[in-house]
């Protein structure tokens, strides 16, 4: 989960690559009919379902569409037939909807029932299509590896601080340089500029940047990286499984709802939960994790040819490490963060088009369940 931008290749790699994945299985979703209803109680029904979903009470929505699943009769008459038909059409289309009043859910193995119940529906075929991804070769993943498979520098993936690199720090200097000839003409700003100083500060002591973050997302550019960050996160959480519990653009949204941070991605792996409450992790779940954790990086990476953020994704990586016994070493940390971005990097390469689908919907401000569904139909043999 990032609030701005902080494992072989997925697609055929040359005989010398160390990693690879092995090419996906041909998949065919499963489509369970909808039963006949009758009319009456299909409208009755949708309309406590649309009420459910208005107010995010993921419980009841999904407890809806179980009903109409199990446990609703089927109508008498052919005529009754076509009206429920109608109806279930139309409920064929809410049915994604659930997946927007998730962000609201406090318990997430109700989402990943909801996302279970979907996929079993037949709606989302593609959620956890590489769930069990099968690993050949080595992990060793050296700079030049890394290079040579990408064709970008280690350094290229590291989140880079602010006025150190990039555009940011000509910025800097333009900035210290109007200062200063400010200075020159008697006007002297500095008693503001500490107090901007102060409250960036306090900023990002208590609300974790969130009110920076929040005046960074004005500029097009900048929101538009973010963009391209999150839907790497979204799209390789989906392709491996890990139900998605929202995606937070607006940095103050997130405050309100008790996140401290700039916002960001919110996933979870019921793998990864139970074994670490079992107190033992294994090497597949932590890859997984990994892997959606650098894919922010990744994203920003394959699209601009390198990344800026991700500083926080490193951050959660860097603190589950230390929790493993024995705590890896910086350079076990180093290597396995290489290994974790180039499959993100080829995971997303491969799935290009679902990617710039995904960062599409967001730009158009739509809704996690028009997130996905712009994911499924970029991915269906007729997107």
């Amino acid at each position: 989960m990032a609030g701005a931008p902080s494992m072989a290749a997925l697609i055929p790699s040359p005989p010398t690559s160390p990693l690879f994945i092995k090419h996906p299985p041909t998949f065919s979703p499963s489509h369970h009919p909808r039963p006949f209803i009758s009319a009456t109680a299909a409208v009755k029904g949708w309309k406590d379902y649309e009420r459910a979903v208005k107010e995010k009470d993921l419980a009841k929505a999904l407890g809806f569409l179980k009903l109409i699943d199990d446990e609703l009769p089927s109508p008498s008459s052919s005529a009754e037939s076509s009206r429920a038909l109608g109806l279930g059409r139309i409920g064929v289309e809410r049915d994604w909807e659930m997946l927007d009043t998730c962000l609201n859910a406090d318990d997430m193995r109700l989402v990943g029932s909801a996302y279970v119940f979907l996929k079993d529906r037949g709606f989302l075929p593609n959620f956890g299509k590489y769930r069990n991804i099968v690993m050949e070769g080595p992990k060793d993943v050296t700079p030049s590896v890394l290079k040579s498979l990408t064709g970008l520098e280690a350094s290229k993936l590291s989140p880079k601080k602010w006025g150190l690199s990039g555009t940011s720090s000509i910025v800097l200097v333009i900035f210290f340089g109007g200062v200063s000839y400010l200075l020159d003409q008697g006007i002297d700003i500095r008693p503001n500029l500490a107090t901007i100083l102060g409250l960036s500060v306090l900023d990002s002591i208590f609300l974790g940047g969130c009110c920076l973050a929040q005046i960074a997302s004005c500029w097009p550019p900048y929101r538009r990286r973010i963009l391209v960050h999150e839907a790497g996160h979204v799209l390789t959480a989906y392709l491996l499984g890990c139900p998605i519990r929202g995606v937070i653009l607006d940095p103050l949204v997130a405050v309100k709802m008790g996140i401290r941070g700039q916002a960001g991605t919110q996933f979870w792996d019921d793998k990864l939960q139970s074994e670490l409450a079992g107190g033992k992790l294994s090497f597949n779940t932590f890859d997984r994790y990994c892997m959606v954790l650098f894919s922010g990086i990744a994203a920003e990476a394959l699209v601009y040819g390198e990344a800026l953020g991700g500083e926080n994704d490193e951050n959660l990586f860097r603190s589950i490490c230390n929790q493993l016994q024995p705590p890896f070493s910086i350079a076990q940390m180093s290597n396995h963060a290489r290994w974790a971005v180039l499959q993100s990097y080829n995971l997303l390469k491969w799935h290009k088009k679902a990617h710039k689908a995904a960062v599409r919907a967001m730009e158009a401000g739509g809704s996690l369940s028009v997130v996905i569904r712009s994911i499924e139909d970029a991915l269906s043999p007729d997107g």
